[in-house]
């Protein structure tokens, strides 16, 4: 299995980052198609641009050789339970479709939960799309564990 090397987004990668995020999306009334004439944005910039201005997120992108194949938000939460205990949420967590099965998915799971630990986050969540089953499998063969339902509230 080739090796994944990992480093922040920078703001040319945005297309990549979103084609891939919508490569594995699981189309719900909630996730519009992603239209390629749209990747210019100002708004994608915008919130680029907001997430990495703050410590506590980091954009992520995993290079095979010289290829964007993976990408993921990395947000540290501080918390008031388990004695103010920290949390990483994943999102966004992506891998190319044809790297798919490769392994690589997992190294870069695994990548993303030794920062969190390294941030001295005592939990790791993530959520993923009902309908995407697959990632479910993958998620716990991982070892996360479906613990919680989630809700989403669209404003």
């Amino acid at each position: 299995m080739a090796e994944l090397t990992f480093r922040d987004a920078t703001p040319a990668d945005i297309p990549t980052m979103l084609r891939l995020s919508h490569a594995g999306d699981a189309r719900g009334k909630d996730t519009p198609p992603l239209d390629p004439a749209s990747l210019d944005d100002p708004r994608y910039r915008a919130a680029f641009d907001e997430i990495t201005a703050d410590a506590k997120h980091r954009l992520v992108v995993a290079e095979k050789g010289d290829e964007v194949v993976g990408t993921l938000q990395i947000s540290f939460i501080p918390g008031m339970p388990n004695f103010g205990m920290k949390r990483g949420l994943l999102e966004n967590v992506h891998i190319r479709a044809d790297q798919r099965g490769s392994g690589l998915g997992s190294q870069m799971v695994l990548w993303a939960v030794e920062q969190c630990r390294e941030a001295g986050c005592g939990l790791v969540q993530l959520t993923s799309n009902k309908l995407r089953v697959d990632a479910h499998r993958f998620y716990e063969k991982l070892g996360f564990a479906k613990t919680h339902e989630g809700f989403k509230l669209r404003l």
